[in-house]
């Protein structure tokens, strides 16, 4: 049997001019992409953890909040412009840039399956957030809220950060964009006048200790909330002798010590949106 020669030759010549063609592309693909990535691959440092649960299935769920300098920190905010944003009718118009992962299988400390996401927000405003308890309850709300718009969730707002762990799982990478989009960029609001700028309300509260009489188990706070419909307008933070409390929108705030060390990882909170009374039950550990 003969075979054509000048054919078997023009096959291969069209042949070695595709590979030379996709050799070509992937060159000229590689050179856009090495001289302007829009994404990197970063791996965050753990920073703390926090578990809540998911308010369809009560499963536990963890949000390790993890810190990176190759995410950028948002604008400047002060203590007072926290108050007023928070106390503010949108508080979500303020954006904190952040990275949220795909949802990871881990287990608890009590062997059993749960969910949990890595959030990674700019290293300085993390550090910021870890000395001042109402911008760490603000940098949870706002991880919470974006993982619930990203994923379709319903997170629970009585949340603990884990006092003992700073990340739940092991430490993976994460791919970021290093170009933002048009569509994230902010646009300042006009300032209001001081006749529209609403204050800060600090609510009636009692404050009970469990028994009454010799050694004290509980310290419990039953704090009235009127206006409040639902405990996911809350953000609670429960430390050792300290409890910070911010409910919006009616512009309520409570920070104060008292003379107890207690158990914040055992301790609970209940809104009975009823009587508009929440009740925070923390053991107490010491007097």
């Amino acid at each position: 049997m003969m075979t054509d020669s000048s054919l078997l030759n023009s096959e291969l010549d069209l042949q070695q001019q595709e590979e030379l063609y996709q050799q070509l592309l992937l060159q000229t693909l590689g050179q856009i992409n090495s001289e302007s990535p829009d994404s990197k691959v970063i791996r965050p440092e753990p920073g703390m953890c926090v578990k809540t649960f998911s308010e369809s299935n009560k499963e536990k769920v963890f949000i390790n909040v993890c810190q990176s300098n190759s995410v950028p920190p948002p604008p400047e905010l002060s203590r007072e412009k926290l108050v007023e944003l928070l106390q503010s009718d949108d508080p979500s118009g303020f954006r904190v840039p952040m990275s949220l992962g795909e949802p990871h299988t881990e287990i608890d400390n009590s062997s059993q399956g749960c969910t949990a996401y890595d959030v990674v927000i700019n290293q300085d405003f993390f550090q910021k957030c870890q000395k001042d308890p109402l911008f760490q309850q603000f940098v949870i709300l706002v991880s919470v809220e974006g993982l619930e718009n990203k994923y379709n969730l319903e997170l629970s707002r009585e949340w603990k950060v884990l006092k003992n762990r700073k990340f739940l799982g092991s430490v993976s990478e994460q791919n970021i964009r290093t170009k933002s989009r048009p569509v994230i960029e902010e646009l300042q609001p006009p300032e209001k006048s001081p006749a529209t700028t609403k204050s800060l309300r600090r609510p009636d509260f009692t404050m009970i200790v469990d028994p009454p009489a010799g050694e004290p188990e509980y310290l419990i706070a039953e704090i009235k909330l009127p206006g409040v419909g639902s405990s996911r307008s809350l953000v609670l933070d429960v430390g050792e002798d300290r409890l910070v409390l911010t409910a919006r929108p009616s512009l309520f705030h409570l920070d104060i010590f008292h003379p107890f060390l207690v158990d914040q990882e055992n301790s609970v909170a209940q809104y009975n949106s009823s009587t508009q009374i929440l009740t925070v039950t923390m053991p107490v550990v010491s007097s």
